[in-house]
C-alpha cells in the first residue's frame, strides 16, 4: 500500500511519501493535483480539518486536541468555520454566518485556510470512497508522540525548534535529510517553508505506521458531521 503526508504551503500543498518503495516528494500546486494524488494512494494523513460541525464553533476533536498539546500549543489547533460559513464568497459573509449561530465570528486564520478546507470536503463529498483513505491529523501531536509524549519546547518556527523536529524525523526515515536539503534547493520560501516540510514529513511516517499498528483517534469515540464525515484528529 502506498502511504503520503500533505500539509498545506503557500504554493498549495506539499506532498511526501517515506514509503521504502515509493519515497519521493511532490508540490501540489492544483486542486486536480490534489485530488489525483488522493486517488493514487491507498492511506493519506493531511493537515486539514475534515468534517464540520452545523452549530457548535468548537469540535470535540480540536478541544481534545488542545489539551492534550497544553497551553503553549492551543494556537497551532484553527477551529474550522461551521458547515453553513464554509461557501462563503467573504471572509464578512462568513464571520456573520458564524456569528449568528455560535455567536463567535470566523478566526483570520481559519479563514486563511478555508479554501484548502473546502477543496478536501469537496473530493470527500464526491467520492465517498476517499472517506477511507484521507484522514485529519495534526503535526504537533505527532511530534509529540515522537518526542516521548513530551511536547517540544521550541516552536517549529525557531531554529531550535526545527532541528529538533528534523533529528526525531531522522532517526526514523532514511529519506528525510535529503528530502529535506532537496526540497528547500528545489523550492523558493514562497511556496513551500520548512516548517511546512517537516509537518509533511510527520504526516507521511504516521501514515506509513497505521498500517501496521492500531489508528487511535481524539476523541476516541468521534462523531460524524451532518454529511457523515468524522470529525477527529488521527494518530497511532
Amino acid at each position: 500500500m502506498k502511504t503520503l503526508g500533505i500539509d498545506g504551503c503557500r504554493a498549495g500543498w506539499i506532498a511526501i511519501s517515506l514509503d521504502e518503495d515509493n519515497a519521493g516528494y511532490w508540490l501540489l500546486e492544483s486542486q486536480q493535483a490534489l485530488g489525483d494524488y488522493f486517488e493514487e494512494y491507498d492511506r493519506i494523513f493531511i493537515d486539514v480539518p475534515i468534517g464540520l460541525t452545523d452549530e457548535e464553533y468548537v469540535r470535540e476533536c480540536d478541544q481534545e486536541l488542545r489539551d492534550v498539546l497544553g497551553a503553549d500549543y492551543q494556537s497551532s489547533v484553527f477551529s474550522p468555520p461551521i458547515r453553513r460559513a464554509l461557501h462563503a464568497p467573504t471572509y464578512a459573509e462568513a464571520s456573520m454566518t458564524s456569528f449568528e449561530t455560535t455567536g463567535k465570528k470566523v478566526t483570520l486564520q481559519s479563514w486563511n485556510i478555508t479554501p484548502n478546507i473546502r477543496a478536501v470536503d469537496q473530493y470527500l463529498q464526491e467520492d465517498e470512497s476517499l472517506r477511507e483513505k484521507v484522514f485529519e491529523s495534526h503535526p504537533e501531536l505527532l511530534f509529540q508522540k515522537l518526542n516521548g509524549g513530551n511536547p517540544i519546547l521550541q516552536k517549529k518556527a525557531t531554529k531550535k525548534g526545527l532541528r529538533h523536529r528534523l533529528e526525531l524525523l531522522k532517526k526514523r526515515s532514511p529519506f528525510v535529510d535529503d528530502f529535506f536539503r532537496d526540497i528547500k534547493e528545489e523550492y523558493r520560501r514562497n511556496q513551500v517553508d520548512e516548517d511546512d516540510i517537516v509537518d509533511a514529513m510527520a504526516l507521511a511516517l504516521y501514515a506509513g505506521y497505521s498500517l501496521d499498528q492500531e489508528m487511535k483517534t481524539l476523541p476516541e469515540e468521534p462523531p460524524t458531521d451532518s454529511t457523515g464525515l468524522t470529525m477527529a484528529i488521527h494518530y497511532v
